[in-house]
């Protein structure tokens, strides 16, 4: 998968663009001011939106190519994104550690999303939030971007069990336009949440 994405993420065109995910730009505030981790944040365009509010943004790519794009996003736009490479399957996200996640398209197996799910909870300070968008089953035999694997997309009674027992603020499965870069273009079948860890 690394391979795959530091071709994609190593030419000079931004794959999905840089303005950010227009579910994120909506919602930004659902997110507490503080500290928020964005995943599988490729080249950077959610974080460098986020730390444009004001709250400190750190991220984690597995590609290089894609958190050097971070980093000069980032310096184009005068904000500061603490981007690492890393592997979400492995990743030690830490306990209490964070405000807010952002997942927007963080397409993974089932068996590392159901555990980064985990340490996802774990991560979350009581009141902290996850924003959420990924592609569903329905996106599949589409041409408009996502993944072609099932277990590779997600529901959204999936992720009711696995954020449990993270209190759903949002939560919904649509078909709207996503028009993000190159990759992302066209009707889609997407999952959107919001959901708090309980005080």
């Amino acid at each position: 998968m690394q391979a795959l994405w530091e071709e994609r993420y190593g030419a000079e065109a931004f794959a999905y663009g840089t303005a950010p995910n227009e579910f994120l730009e909506e919602n930004i505030d659902a997110l507490p001011h503080g500290a928020v981790l964005c995943l599988a944040e490729g080249e950077g365009r959610n974080a460098v939106f986020i730390a444009s509010t004001g709250r400190s943004v750190s991220s984690i790519d597995l590609s290089p190519a894609g958190v050097a794009k971070t980093l000069r996003l980032a310096s184009e736009r005068g904000v500061t994104v603490q981007a690492a490479i890393g592997d979400l399957a492995t990743a030690d996200l830490g306990t209490n550690s964070v405000d807010a996640v952002v997942s927007i398209f963080a397409h993974v197996p089932s068996a590392v999303r159901i555990d980064l799910h985990r340490r996802v909870v774990e991560a979350l300070r009581p009141g902290g939030v996850i924003l959420l968008e990924a592609y569903t089953p329905g996106q599949i035999g589409r041409t408009t971007g996502g993944p072609q694997v099932e277990d590779l997309t997600m529901s959204l009674a999936q992720l009711r069990e696995e954020l449990a027992p993270l209190e759903f603020l949002h939560g919904v499965e649509l078909e709207p336009s996503v028009v993000e870069g190159l990759f992302h273009t066209g009707l889609g079948a997407v999952v959107q949440v919001i959901a708090r860890k309980p005080e």
